[in-house]
């Protein structure tokens, strides 16, 4: 059974750093696509950064661009996304998630393993 938890959550200001983590459990963990989703209170979940084995180059959401970034360490089966220059409409639950295979995916039903999620709140 594959387990992710998530964790480096918190509350900043704008402008502030934050780093999530993703500790992965019971799978192949560098043989799968891994990323990052985020939903804010009203909104669809959306893919904010993945990346995977097969692409050389990660995926991530326009607006988050030249600020986050997405990495792993395979040795320790574990997912991070540093964010740097946080804005308040960064402001969500960040959630892990994997699925089999290579291919990044932006939609939700794609992705078969999930995290509980981890609140971010940025503020003024």
């Amino acid at each position: 059974q594959v387990q992710l938890v998530e964790s480096g959550g918190g509350s900043v200001q704008v402008g502030g750093s934050l780093r999530l983590s993703c500790a992965a459990s019971g799978h192949t963990f560098s043989s799968h696509a891994m990323g990052w989703f985020r939903q804010a209170p009203g909104k669809e979940r959306e893919l904010v950064a993945a990346d995977s084995w097969a692409t050389s180059t990660p995926y991530y959401l326009d607006s988050v661009k030249g600020r986050f970034t997405i990495s792993r360490d395979n040795a320790k089966n574990t997912l991070y996304l540093q964010m740097n220059s946080l804005k308040a409409e960064d402001t969500a639950v960040y959630y892990c998630a994997a699925r089999t295979g290579s291919r990044i995916l932006p939609s939700t039903s794609m992705w078969a393993y999930w995290g509980q999620g981890t609140q971010v709140t940025v503020s003024t």
